[in-house]
């Protein structure tokens, strides 16, 4: 018997519209679910500019983070090759001691083959023989010392040795730390960059983040119309003080690159060290150790040269110059520009003179 279906139904024009309005929904369901359905929703230059400085600040905080390692790294590397070299010289005045012992051993295994009364007995000259005798007691008296100094020798390359692993094993931390922070930084800089590439050029003048093409200029067209030091460094407590503030002057519109401590650029704390550095001063290299490294003061007590700090985190610094205003290398979007110290939440202030 033959078997019986029943007759396919074609879709109506209602039905088959419900079909596909179905479909429809199920696929922006389905897309919505997996992320691509809703478009990102377009920044304000504002909402830009605020992401920008947030990521600049975070990208700020892991240069000064990255400055510290760098400087342990460096003194690390230091220390390692000087304990290299010094065993390196002990080792060599370590041979020769050890020659020294083996030429006296092979003389007295010479000398030793015959019993000492025997030689007496057979010797033509007693006197002679017995002076000689006493010659070598003293001689191995000598070689006992210097196989004492050769122990002592060993001992002292072995400690260098540990030492220079210990080093060894510093540096070689201070290096993963630095790539670290190194990849923390250059994913900051370059969300940055791609936030500010999304907005048209005026957009970005208005905000002014356009200051990485004005960096570029030569150092003497971007100090065209802007301000010499004048009565900064009237006001500076000493000539140091001084003579920093008119280094920071001089590097005005320079650009900012982390890492740097000029002379063509700088980030916030290269550029405060390069200023006192042209002023004979030593400064450490971090904005953390940098607010340690003199007298707290007030910001009412504020004076030219002084170094000024922000945020919480003690991340940022600037080379105060009167009149409620400093000097600072700010982020990669703007050179090396003077601000009102007003500009980022203040943490301290720092006279290093």
């Amino acid at each position: 018997m033959a078997a019986h279906r029943k007759p396919r139904r074609s879709l109506g024009g209602n039905t088959a519209r419900t079909a596909f309005t179905i479909a429809l929904a199920g696929a922006a369901t389905a897309t919505a679910f997996d992320g691509t359905g809703h478009a990102e929703p377009k920044l304000t230059p504002a909402q830009v500019k605020a992401k920008v400085d947030k990521l600049y600040q975070e990208a700020e905080t892991a240069t000064e983070k990255y400055d510290g390692a760098k400087e342990k790294a460096d003194a690390a590397g230091k220390r390692l090759s000087a304990l290299r070299d010094e065993a390196a010289r002990k080792t060599d005045k370590l041979n020769s001691a050890r020659d020294a012992l083996g030429s006296m051993a092979a003389a007295q295994y010479r000398a030793g083959g015959i019993d000492p009364a025997v030689q007496l007995a057979l010797s033509d000259d007693p006197d002679r023989y017995l002076a000689g005798a006493e010659f070598v007691d003293r001689a191995g008296t000598r070689q006992a010392a210097a196989v004492a100094d050769v122990r002592r020798q060993l001992r002292d390359i072995e400690r260098l040795r540990g030492a220079a692993r210990v080093e060894l094993d510093a540096l070689t931390s201070r290096q993963a730390e630095l790539r670290r922070q190194k990849k923390t930084i250059t994913g900051k800089l370059a969300a940055a960059r791609r936030l500010l590439d999304a907005l048209p050029a005026e957009e970005r003048a208005r905000i002014g983040a356009d200051g990485g093409t004005r960096a570029s200029r030569s150092g003497s067209d971007a100090r065209v119309g802007l301000e010499a030091p004048g009565s900064a460094t009237a006001q500076a407590p000493d000539s140091r003080a001084a003579a920093a503030v008119s280094y920071a002057y001089s590097k005005l519109g320079s650009p900012y690159v982390w890492g740097a401590t000029g002379p063509g650029a700088f980030d916030c704390s290269g550029l405060v060290q390069a200023a006192y550095r042209s002023a004979g001063l030593s400064l450490p290299r971090t904005t953390y150790a940098q607010i340690d490294a003199g007298r707290r003061v007030s910001r009412s007590e504020l004076l030219p040269g002084d170094l000024v700090f922000f945020y919480s985190g003690i991340s940022h610094v600037g080379l105060y110059i009167g009149n409620g205003r400093m000097i600072h290398a700010p982020n990669p979007s703007e050179p090396v520009k003077i601000a009102p110290v007003d500009e980022m939440p203040f943490a301290g202030a720092t006279r290093v003179v």
